[in-house]
């Protein structure tokens, strides 16, 4: 486990799938103003399934930050080569969920989870690292671009919004 600012950083696990799924609940409900009414149910189902964060962890590896007090603040997934899906090609690795509470936005979490999680891509013998994104997360895009992301092509609308395919070729 590494320490900064009181904040930690570690692997997450099934005990913390009930802090995961309030963190994506807390988060992604800040996108509800940025989508019509039936994009954000779509959504909305997705983030609040304890499901979804079982299956992520089922498949995946993920890592949090968490405060002094063990309150989980932010989170990210990294899934290796051989879990494709209609975005992502076998032999990548990618990145789901990466998400950090409003109320710890700007404090570097974010870029610290894709450092850890490009990290772990490397240790785990990962060449590609790949992620999607779309035009209400500008902050995100701004940080992947920053860490090397490069944009493959824009890939057909999710929820009513524009999103791109990044890859990172490591």
């Amino acid at each position: 486990m590494t320490t900064g600012s009181e904040m930690h950083y570690r692997k997450g696990d099934m005990a913390d799938v009930v802090q995961l799924q309030q963190l994506g609940m807390q988060t992604w409900s800040g996108f509800e103003q940025a989508l019509n009414p039936n994009n954000w149910q779509q959504l909305w189902r997705t983030v609040q399934r304890e499901q979804t964060y079982h299956a992520l962890l089922l498949s995946g590896e993920c890592l949090v930050c968490e405060t002094g007090s063990g309150r989980i603040v932010g989170m990210g997934f990294l899934v290796p080569r051989g879990n494709p899906t209609d975005l992502y090609l076998p032999e990548w690795s990618y990145i789901r969920f990466l998400t950090v509470h409003p109320d710890f936005g700007g404090r570097g979490i974010g870029r610290r989870l894709m450092e850890d999680c490009i990290t772990l891509a490397r240790h785990n013998g990962e060449t590609t690292i790949a992620l999607h994104t779309s035009e209400i997360m500008s902050n995100a895009r701004r940080l992947y671009e920053n860490l090397g992301f490069r944009i493959i092509r824009e890939i057909e609308p999710r929820f009513g919004k524009r999103y791109w395919l990044y890859k990172l070729e490591l």
